[in-house]
């Protein structure tokens, strides 16, 4: 009688434990796009201050996971990349080029909802508002807000798993704003000022003095610095230069106004526990030129050697608003 009730109670336990389930599905989305010739509307100029207008894309998709992009960096040099969405969506596609080498098209478009540790979808905004993205050595790391972390997961874009785990990110959980956390993650140069660390910023986190928290994670640089806001500016993304220097993206908007984009450049050498750092601005742009809610940057080289800058815009899943990748190249003369 006790070698039953020991089974029986074997096989209660056995039905009442979840089964894990298989990944999230990777869905393949078919996106439309629409040619962008010229940056500034209505007008032929290409060169603007140290950028130069390459071409841009305006895409759109049936799938209704595809869009809300907050960050984004290439796998392969201008090609391959990995996105991801407010809403917890991984994005992986290609950017088709045309005979002059400009952005014509995206191809081989994959989407997959982020996954918990037994594989079950996880949909719910505020575990998954992924806002800022790095890549190196086969990981990913994700800057997470609302509910605030930096995880990192393992690259596999035939189906990404759950995150294996966090890094600390130093800022003071209580000094984080709920809605205004990690958009920048980006690692440094190796043979930069700050040795191949990662980087965070915030986007509108800010100290006593109206300073945005930021911090070096690791390295003999580590520690907290704040970055000056000023003229209503919050940042969106960011990435580093070749020589370790750190472009910063940044958006305001208002009513009167609307959407504008801007793009700074930090000294890598001024970055570092305790600093306050700043920079020229390289591009501001308002809603005369192509721009929407700009919140994704990438930095990659041409086969030419050109330093490249890529933007990508969160549409908010939003018919009044544009899916845009905007491309440029940046003369350092």
């Amino acid at each position: 009688m006790n070698l039953w009730r020991g089974l029986l109670f074997a096989l209660v336990c056995l039905l009442a434990s979840p089964a894990l389930a298989e990944p999230a599905p990777v869905q393949q989305a078919e996106v439309s796009s629409r040619q962008i010739g010229y940056f500034h509307i209505g007008r032929s100029a290409q060169r603007f201050g140290q950028l130069e207008f390459v071409g841009g894309l305006e895409m759109s998709s049936p799938a209704r996971d595809f869009g809300g992009i907050s960050s984004m960096r290439f796998l392969t040099p201008g090609r391959d990349f990995i996105a991801v969405s407010d809403v917890g969506i991984w994005l992986f596609g290609r950017i088709a080029r045309d005979e002059a080498g400009r952005p014509a098209g995206i191809e081989q478009m994959r989407l997959q909802q982020m996954v918990d540790a037994t594989g079950n979808a996880v949909v719910d905004k505020w575990d998954v508002d992924a806002e800022g993205l790095s890549v190196k050595n086969g990981e990913v790391f994700v800057g997470f807000e609302r509910r605030h972390r930096i995880s990192r997961f393992r690259l596999d874009p035939e189906g990404m798993k759950a995150a294996i785990g966090t890094i600390d990110f130093l800022v003071p959980v209580h000094e984080l704003r709920q809605n205004r956390g990690f958009e920048t993650v980006s690692h440094a140069p190796e043979d930069g000022p700050l040795a191949g660390a990662l980087v965070v910023v915030t986007e509108k986190s800010i100290d006593r003095q109206g300073n945005i928290f930021a911090a070096v994670t690791e390295g003999p640089r580590k520690g907290i610095f704040t970055v000056r806001r000023y003229d209503g500016f919050d940042i969106t993304d960011g990435a580093f230069l070749p020589g370790g220097d750190l472009l910063l993206l940044e958006r305001s908007y208002t009513l009167m106004g609307g959407v504008r984009m801007r793009l700074r450049r930090i000294a890598g050498d001024s970055i570092g526990k305790g600093a306050l750092v700043d920079g020229p601005v390289l591009l501001q742009a308002d809603m005369t030129f192509q721009i929407d809610n700009m919140e994704a940057l990438d930095v990659w080289r041409r086969e030419d050697g050109a330093t490249m800058i890529s933007m990508m815009s969160d549409d908010n899943y939003s018919i009044l608003q544009r899916n845009l990748y905007l491309e440029f190249v940046l003369h350092d003369d």
